[in-house]
């Protein structure tokens, strides 16, 4: 079904529900005997949007934000900037990203795992328009501004920054 093998199991125990995993690329969808084949498909395709949520809610692997960062070179940088190395750092605090030009390496603070791709994507558009600009100038506002949606990840960001500096204590640290 669009590209993805169904295994449907037929239990007679089953009266009313219908669950899903996916198991090497199969989705198995576990049914009630009585289900016609439309109900089957309308499961089957609701169980992969739903499966398909969830990966893209798991956060990417450093090689997945190299490919990331690659694909995100060639469509908006003209391919331009190719990083040697782009990883996840638990030691940026203060920065949502970091560039060393000279290795080639990004690093994206580990804090944006769990923020939305394009916020990410726009981080790593940030960083990758450094390996051409290392400044903050016209040349480099004017690549950044090849991703549609940097304005918008520049506030969810800020709104996130004044979030942390502005959240008060737990009670127990107040006294």
């Amino acid at each position: 079904m669009d590209g993805q093998q169904v295994l449907v199991i037929r239990s007679a125990r089953r009266t009313r529900t219908v669950t899903a995993d996916q198991v090497q690329g199969t989705l198995r969808l576990r049914v009630p005997v009585r289900l016609s084949r439309r109900e089957i498909e309308d499961h089957a395709r609701a169980f992969q949007k739903k499966l398909s949520r969830r990966a893209a809610r798991r956060p990417r692997s450093d090689e997945e934000l190299l490919d990331r960062s690659r694909a995100l070179s060639s469509r908006y940088l003209d391919g331009i900037p190719q990083p040697e190395a782009v990883s996840w750092s638990t030691q940026q605090h203060q920065r949502w990203g970091s560039t060393t030009s000279t290795t080639g390496t990004i690093r994206l603070s580990a804090r944006l795992r769990e923020m939305p791709a394009w916020v990410q994507d726009s981080v790593l558009i940030h960083e990758l328009a450094h390996l051409i600009e290392p400044g903050h100038g016209p040349r480099f506002k004017a690549l950044i501004a090849k991703y549609p949606r940097t304005g918008e990840a520049d506030a969810f960001l800020a709104g996130v920054s004044w979030a942390d500096h502005n959240a008060e204590p737990p009670a127990s640290q107040q006294e």
